[in-house]
């Protein structure tokens, strides 16, 4: 009876003329946002490769110089960009995708996508995982609504009921028969993806990324299964299919509209951030008088000299058998680099901060859950650009450490050069993504929260088909 149920709603849903129009609708535009974010995604991934070949390129090929000279010259670390942000491009718009590594400073990434893009565009950008976080579940309410609440305004659930068929039974035929129609859209958009993601793609990558992929496709399952029994619940106790719609337009307006933007203010005000302004002269004014503002940096080196000259029993830097300048270019490091872990430490952890409260939130709007999930899955998450920033930073004071050690080694009295092998010594930037164990730990509430909603769904849904009544 069940799969006669099944039935009779798929071949329903396939006769009506708006589903057609909207399933048809909302499977161009996702195939169109697959096909246009792999594509971008390959030639960004392209020109980031062309630009960290060319980096080091430019860093191996300086000559013969200073090594603190080469420490200023610096060099680039470039994002990698992971296949499944073409799904789900996430923050990598706002962030940034590279950042200069110099001796002293450490410097905010730069070319961010998201700066060059006119105010239209970044409203109105089409992404697979927009499509998949708000027009599905559109797509789901519009099946949804009429399944109880229309059968019995038209009399015909009156008479399902009288032939004894139970009422879990009948809901989980509709449930089957809305998830059936959705399959129809899902299946060949899943299959157009996986297509481009193998062709965009060298293979060991694809190997790398199908554990990913895989969960990602479980969390949007999940996801819009919250839809579809939400919708059967509403629809089976709702009097009228007109208010079953109603309940669900608003329901879906609070999820995808409201919720998102009231929650980034919300975590914005509790967590607030410095600006740019701000950010910039703190830095300043710690490197110069420590982080206590009572420690002046010429102070602190002076005291520094001492200790070393103490070290080596000698009276002055001439003496010493070893170079003091590289010695005291790695203090100045060390000294700035408590500096750059303090505030942008306290920096992360601000948007790490907000990203709970953001987290916390889905139990109140389970896009909030999928959306945090989606992207860190894609790699697009704030956690993992933070991951990112981190390698490239330790990069960076690994190559400068070795500079200045070479200088603290090597030079003498004089003008000291080094010779061009120097700079190939330093290993090419390499950066590894982190494992997908990390970043299910990292959105471990979010899956959490996303199967609790399922649940409570699934729950709501077989109260509300259990105490069906024809009219």
């Amino acid at each position: 009876m069940t799969a006669t149920i099944f039935k009779k709603e798929l071949t329903e849903m396939l006769r009506d003329g708006r589903f057609r129009w909207l399933s048809t609708s909302v499977l161009v535009l996702l195939g169109a946002a697959v096909l246009m974010g792999m594509a971008h995604t390959r030639d960004v991934q392209t020109q980031h490769e062309t630009a960290q070949a060319a980096a080091r390129q430019d860093w191996v090929g300086q000559g013969e110089k200073n090594p603190h000279s080469a420490v200023h010259y610096g060099t680039y670390a470039f994002k990698p960009t992971m296949a499944l942000s073409a799904i789900d491009p996430g923050v990598d718009p706002y962030v940034g995708v590279s950042a200069f590594l110099e001796g002293h400073r450490q410097n905010q990434f730069e070319f961010r996508p998201a700066q060059d893009a006119t105010a239209m565009q970044r409203f109105g950008q089409l992404t697979a995982a927009t499509v998949l976080q708000l027009l599905i579940p559109l797509l789901v309410i519009v099946m949804g609504f009429s399944v109880f609440a229309g059968e019995r305004e038209q009399g015909t659930l009156r008479q399902l009921m009288s032939l004894g068929i139970s009422p879990g039974r009948l809901a989980l035929g509709k449930a089957l028969g809305v998830s059936g129609a959705l399959a129809i859209v899902l299946v060949p958009a899943a299959v157009l993806g996986v297509v481009a993601l193998t062709l965009a793609t060298p293979g060991a990558e694809v190997a790398a990324d199908a554990p990913r992929l895989a969960m990602m496709v479980g969390a949007y399952l999940l996801y819009f299964g919250v839809f579809v029994a939400l919708s059967l619940a509403v629809s089976a106790k709702a009097p009228s299919s007109r208010l079953a719609l109603v309940v669900l337009l608003g329901f879906w307006i609070v999820n995808g509209l409201v919720a998102p933007r009231a929650v980034t203010d919300v975590a914005r005000s509790l967590y607030p951030s410095p600006s740019s302004f701000e950010f910039t002269t703190g830095i300043q004014a710690a490197l110069a008088d420590g982080l206590d503002g009572q420690s002046p940096t010429d102070a602190r080196m002076a005291a520094y000299q001492q200790e070393v000259l103490a070290e080596y029993g000698v009276d002055s830097v001439d003496e010493l058998p070893i170079s003091f300048a590289g010695l005291r270019f790695q203090k100045s490091e060390e000294m700035g680099n408590e500096v750059f872990d303090y505030y942008y430490g306290g920096l992360n952890d601000t948007f790490e901060s907000q990203n709970r409260v953001r987290s916390l939130s889905a139990v109140v709007a389970p896009l909030l859950a999928v959306q945090s999930l989606s992207m860190g899955l894609a790699g697009t998450d704030v956690a993992q650009h933070r991951h990112f920033s981190e390698a490239a930073e330790e990069y960076r004071r690994m190559y400068v450490g070795r500079m200045n050690e070479d200088i603290a080694q090597n030079a003498g009295a004089g003008r000291y050069v080094a010779e061009a092998g120097l700079w190939a010594s330093v290993p090419e930037f390499d950066y590894q993504a982190p494992s997908v164990g990390w970043v299910l730990a990292n959105h471990r509430l979010s899956i959490l929260l996303l199967f609790a909603w399922l649940a409570v769904a699934l729950t709501l849904a077989m109260r509300a088909a259990s105490a069906l009544r024809p009219v």
